[in-house]
């Protein structure tokens, strides 16, 4: 099949696809003769794969992870196994930043009440005083990329087997 059966049949788009070939994450199809890539079932499941890992909002390296033992059914799976430990500390932190974000929005919210003109709107007033507290707001609020790279630990390869290896 070609890369738009593909991404049909994986509801993924084709971009998507390329990305993932390039990150070495699915392996390259091979070309017919008019050199179009042909996919195969292998393709799909492997694209299902990683489609349901980042739906767990893994990471790339920790996807490359999972796939490498995933390719390597011999292998001990303690690696797994402290991967989603790791992944687990992550979504747990995330939780209690999104439970603090709750609470900060809510009370934003309190400071106004409907009816107000704009100028005497105490949301905005309270978003513009936050605003002007740079300190505050480069250190609370990093975005979900500075997030990612803050709380995931850095995978590094293990001197034990050819798998990456989170760092501790």
């Amino acid at each position: 099949m070609k890369i738009g059966e593909l991404a049909k049949l994986a509801q993924t788009q084709s971009e998507t696809i390329r990305f993932y070939e390039r990150e070495g994450l699915l392996p390259e199809a091979n070309r017919n003769q008019a050199n179009y890539r042909v996919y195969d079932e292998s393709h799909i499941q492997r694209l299902a794969f990683i489609r349901h890992c980042r739906s767990l909002d893994m990471t790339l390296g920790e996807i490359r992870t999972l796939l490498h033992f995933k390719d390597a059914p011999e292998e001990n799976c303690d690696e797994v196994n402290a991967l989603l430990d790791a992944h687990i500390d992550h979504v747990a932190t995330r939780i209690r930043e999104l439970r603090i974000l709750e609470k900060e929005l809510k009370s934003l919210r309190l400071q106004c009440q409907a009816g107000n003109a704009s100028a005497d709107c105490g949301i905005l007033s309270g978003l513009e005083k936050a605003s002007r507290n740079t300190k505050h707001h480069n250190t609370r609020n990093l975005g979900h990329a500075a997030h990612i790279q803050r709380t995931h630990q850095q995978i590094a390869p293990s001197p034990h087997s050819s798998a990456p290896k989170l760092r501790k």
